[in-house]
C-alpha cells in the first residue's frame, strides 16, 4: 500500500522540492502552506508520515505538533528547522516528534529519514494491531487474567479480573503490594514461585469475600511469560470463579475435587464435609487410614482452608527418624547438648509457630516422646533438647496413623491420655476398595498429571485395562494406583493403555470384587481351590495382597482354607 505523506511548510519552493523528492520514490504526497490548512487536513484525513516546518509564519510548528499527536497519535512527525538548536530539537522530540532535519534539505537525508519513519510506523501499527486483538481476547474471556512483570508490577489486566476484585479501572503500573489484602499474599506467593521455578503452577484454591460481601471460591493458576532467551520476564495469572460450580456440586453431594483430593463416592463426600467443618475450628485432628489413602492431602486441606493458611505447614514423618534425632527435629536443641550438636537448632514446632504441624505415622513415636508431645498439647510450649527454659508455640497439631491406636493403648504401647488429646476429632480415610466408583476419576486425574509431566498425549485405558483397574483390590490404595498409571506411561508407547501395560500384579488379577460379601467369599474359595490352598498364590490371582486375603478370610468366616504357603 502506497504511503501517504503530508508536507507542511509556508515556503512554496520547499514544498515543491519535498514533494518532488518523495513522489519520485513512489509516495503519495499532500501539501499544506499554513497552520489552518494543515489543521483542517489532519482532522479530515489519515497520513502515514508528516514533514512539518518548525516555523509557520506567525505560528509555531510545535503547536501544530500537539494537534497532530492528538488526531494522528501513531503517525511519525519529522520537524524541519532552518536554525537547528539543541534546545529546540529536544523540545520537539519531547513533544512527540520522531526526528528533525535541518535546512537546506538534502535528497538522500530526506529519503533516509522518510524510510526510517515509515518503517517505525509499520512496527507501531503492527504492535497496536496485536494489542487490539489482545484486548479483544482479554475482554472476551470470562476468567480473570493478570499479567505482571518480574518486579511484580501489573502490565495488563482484563475487565473480568477488575470486576471480580473491585479494582480501580486503570491498574496498569500497580504493584501487587497495592492489591486488596484478601488476594495480595496469595498472588505474591504464586508469582514468586512461578518466577523461581520457571514452570507452570498447578491451580490453587482461594476463598475470598468479594466487593459485595459475598463469599467466592476462586481457582488460580499461573504460567511464566518467557522472553527471547527463554528466561521468565513476567507471569500470567488466570483466575476462575468456581463459586457457582462448587455450590452446585456441594448441593448435589458430588464434588469431584476438594483441594487436591479427588473423589465423588459417598465416603469421600462425607470426608469433604468433615474437612470443611474442621478447617474452621482450631482443634487437634487425627487422620486414620491405611497407607496410601491420602492422609497428607487431608492435612494440607485442613491447613489451607483454615485461618492459619498464611503461615507455615510443617510436615514430619515420625517413622523416618530414630528417637534421638526425632526429638531434636521436633523440639530443636542447644549447642553442645549431645555429640554432633555444633550449634543451636530450631525445631519443627518453632518453625510451625502460627501455622500447622503435621505428624505423620504418630503411632511409631517412643513412650518418652509421647510424654513430651503430651506436654506440648497441654501447655502449648516446648523445651529444646539440652535447654533449660520453655518456648511458647502457637501451633495446630494434625496427626496421622495407619495403625489401630486404640489397640496400642490396650497393649500399653501408646498413652491413652495422648490418644484422646490427639483424637479430639478423627477423620477416617476410606481405603480405595471401599470407594471403587472413584477409581475411573482418579485414573483420569493421574493420566492428566503424567501427560503434563512427560509431555504425552495419553487418552485413556482400553476396556480390559479399565475393568482390571476397577476390580483390583488395591492394597496400596491411591499411592499404588498412581504408581500403576505411571508404570503404564513408561510401558505404553501409544495413546491407549492396554492390559499388557499394567504392572504384573494387575495383569494376573481375576474377577472383580463387588463389595458383596457372598460374591467375595465365593471368589476367594474358588481362588483357594485353584491354588491348592496356597493363600499367597490365591491373593495374586485375586489381585490383592497376602495380608488382605488373610483379613478377608477372617472377616468372611471362610473355613477349611488350608494354608499351603
Amino acid at each position: 500500500m502506497t504511503a501517504h505523506i503530508l508536507v507542511i511548510d509556508d515556503e512554496e519552493s520547499l514544498r515543491f522540492t519535498l514533494s518532488s523528492f518523495l513522489q519520485d520514490e513512489g509516495y503519495l504526497v499532500t501539501t499544506a502552506s499554513s497552520f489552518n490548512e494543515a489543521e483542517e487536513l489532519i482532522q479530515q484525513s489519515v497520513f502515514d508520515l508528516v514533514f512539518l516546518d518548525i516555523q509557520l509564519g506567525r505560528h509555531s510548528g510545535l503547536d501544530l505538533l500537539k494537534e497532530i499527536r492528538a488526531h494522528l497519535s501513531h503517525t511519525p512527525v519529522v520537524m524541519i528547522t532552518g536554525a537547528p538548536e539543541v534546545s529546540t530539537a529536544a523540545e520537539a522530540v519531547r513533544q512527540g516528534a520522531f526526528d528533525y532535519i535541518p535546512k537546506p534539505l538534502r535528497q538522500e537525508t530526506l529519503l533516509r529519514v522518510a524510510k526510517m519513519a515509515l518503517r517505525h510506523k509499520t512496527v507501531v501499527d503492527q504492535r497496536e494491531h496485536f494489542r487490539a486483538h489482545l484486548t479483544a481476547i482479554f475482554g472476551s474471556v470470562r476468567d480473570g487474567i493478570l499479567l505482571v512483570d518480574q518486579c511484580q508490577n501489573v502490565l495488563e489486566a482484563n475487565q473480568a479480573l477488575i470486576n471480580l476484585f473491585g479494582l480501580p479501572g486503570n491498574v496498569v503500573g500497580m504493584s501487587l503490594a497495592q492489591m486488596p489484602q484478601n488476594i495480595r499474599a496469595t498472588f505474591t506467593e504464586i508469582v514468586e514461585k512461578t518466577l523461581m521455578t520457571n514452570e507452570q503452577l498447578a491451580s490453587q484454591r482461594l476463598e475470598i469475600t468479594d466487593p459485595s460481601q459475598k463469599q467466592c471460591i476462586l481457582n488460580i493458576s499461573a504460567a511464566p511469560c518467557l522472553g527471547d532467551t527463554g528466561n521468565p520476564i513476567g507471569v500470567v495469572l488466570t483466575v476462575r470463579d468456581e463459586t457457582r460450580l462448587e455450590t452446585l456440586e456441594k448441593s448435589m453431594k458430588k464434588r469431584q475435587k476438594f483441594e487436591h483430593i479427588v473423589g465423588r463416592s459417598e465416603p469421600v463426600q462425607v470426608m469433604f464435609d468433615l474437612i470443611e467443618n474442621l478447617a474452621e475450628v482450631d482443634t487437634t485432628v487425627l487422620i486414620a487410614g491405611e497407607s496410601g489413602t491420602g492422609k497428607e492431602l487431608v492435612a494440607e486441606a485442613l491447613h489451607y482452608r483454615s485461618d492459619r493458611r498464611e503461615n507455615t505447614l510443617v510436615k514430619v514423618n515420625c517413622a523416618a527418624l530414630p528417637e534421638n534425632l526425632l526429638e531434636s527435629e521436633l523440639f530443636g536443641h542447644v549447642k553442645g547438648s549431645f555429640t554432633g550438636a555444633m550449634k543451636d537448632k530450631v525445631g519443627r514446632f518453632e518453625q510451625a509457630h502460627g501455622g500447622t504441624i503435621f505428624l505423620d505415622e504418630i503411632g511409631d513415636i517412643s513412650p518418652a516422646l509421647q510424654v513430651r508431645l503430651l506436654r506440648v498439647l497441654q501447655n502449648k510450649e516446648i523445651e529444646k533438647v539440652g535447654g533449660t527454659g520453655t518456648i511458647k508455640v502457637d501451633v495446630r497439631i494434625v496427626a496421622a496413623t495407619n495403625q489401630d491406636l486404640m489397640k496400642k493403648v490396650r497393649n500399653d504401647e501408646f498413652r491413652e491420655d495422648l490418644y484422646y488429646r490427639l483424637r479430639v476429632v478423627q477423620i477416617p480415610m476410606p481405603p480405595l476398595r471401599k470407594r471403587r466408583e472413584d477409581i475411573p476419576l482418579l485414573i483420569e486425574h493421574f493420566i492428566g498429571l503424567y501427560n503434563q509431566r512427560f509431555n504425552r498425549q495419553m487418552q485413556r485405558l482400553d476396556d480390559d485395562a479399565a475393568k482390571q483397574m476397577t476390580s483390583y483390590d488395591w492394597p496400596g490404595n491411591i499411592r499404588e494406583l498412581q504408581h500403576a498409571v505411571e508404570h503404564a506411561f513408561v510401558m505404553c508407547r501409544g495413546e491407549i493403555i492396554g492390559l499388557k501395560h499394567l504392572p504384573p500384579e494387575l495383569q494376573g488379577a481375576v474377577e472383580a470384587f463387588t463389595g458383596d460379601n457372598e460374591d467375595d467369599a465365593t471368589r476367594i474359595v474358588a481362588a483357594l481351590e485353584k491354588s491348592g490352598g496356597n493363600k499367597s498364590q490365591a491373593a495374586r490371582l485375586l489381585g490383592m495382597s497376602r495380608r488382605t486375603i488373610y483379613r478377608k478370610i477372617e472377616e468372611l468366616g471362610i473355613e477349611d482354607a488350608n494354608d499351603a504357603s
